[in-house]
């Protein structure tokens, strides 16, 4: 088999194309493509420029070389294998703690198996600090139709011990305890700590500082629906505009 011939079955294998499909853009009888492949026939000088120029190769590099995986994937779709050529978009990974293991964590936030064993997202966030993504479980943190509901997913940084003391009050947190892990708003008053919920029907939680297993606060969060464009003023206001435009039209 010559060059040509296995550098055209190399093309057809990395764009995944049949023989029919390659031989039919050349207008080619796909019997005549596989004498090439097979290198049982020599193609004519006008199919081989008009197959290096559909696929941005050399005349040279197609007769005279056997062509890389690599090289074929730069020709046309500039589609890159090596890191050197193309920096790959970073992605983070972080811990998950769903909504099956939630109730596990914390009896196991501090235990290195079951931290491995959970499962990751990643994210394209950029983060020297460690980061744990935690489902949303109850509406303790809904007001009305805002703020977050079951299912939803917040990525929370560690607050470490030593920081308590001048972590601000109002944060939106996630507090570790022994029975429970907590999404609430957090204010610190001495020895005190009390959680907040945005639903105005749940009671604050009052309790110990020293009871906190872990704190995390929360950074970003991503929801399960779309959230509405515009407001209800705007709303109201293009509801005006289109009933004055038919009292107009019927006057």
């Amino acid at each position: 088999m010559s060059f040509f011939g296995r550098n055209i079955k190399k093309i057809r294998g990395v764009k995944g194309l049949s023989q029919k499909a390659f031989a039919e853009l050349f207008d080619l009888k796909r019997a005549t493509l596989g004498a090439y492949e097979e290198g049982r026939s020599e193609p004519r000088i006008e199919t081989i420029i008009k197959i290096a120029n559909y696929f941005s190769i050399t005349i040279d590099s197609l007769l005279t070389s056997d062509l890389t995986v690599n090289e074929l994937l730069r020709f046309k779709d500039e589609l890159l294998l090596s890191d050197e050529l193309e920096e790959k978009e970073s992605m983070l990974s972080i811990k998950y703690v769903s909504e099956r293991n939630i109730k596990s964590y914390s009896e196991y936030y501090d235990n290195v198996s079951f931290l491995n064993d959970l499962p990751e997202i990643s994210l394209p966030i950029e983060s020297d600090v460690l980061l744990r993504a935690f489902t949303v479980t109850n509406l303790e943190m809904t007001d009305h139709d805002k703020g977050l509901y079951p299912k939803d997913v917040v990525i929370a940084e560690k607050i470490n011990e030593e920081e308590y003391d001048s972590f601000g009050n109002g944060e939106v947190v996630l507090v570790v305890l022994e029975k429970e892990v907590v999404l609430r708003k957090i204010y610190f008053i001495a020895d005190k700590v009390i959680l907040k919920a945005a639903h105005k029907n749940i009671e604050e939680k009052v309790f110990e500082k020293a009871e906190i297993k872990e704190l995390w606060q929360s950074k970003y969060s991503f929801i399960r629906r779309l959230p509405e464009v515009g407001d209800d003023v705007e709303n109201k206001l293009l509801f005006l505009e289109r009933e004055l435009l038919k009292l107009k039209s019927n006057s």
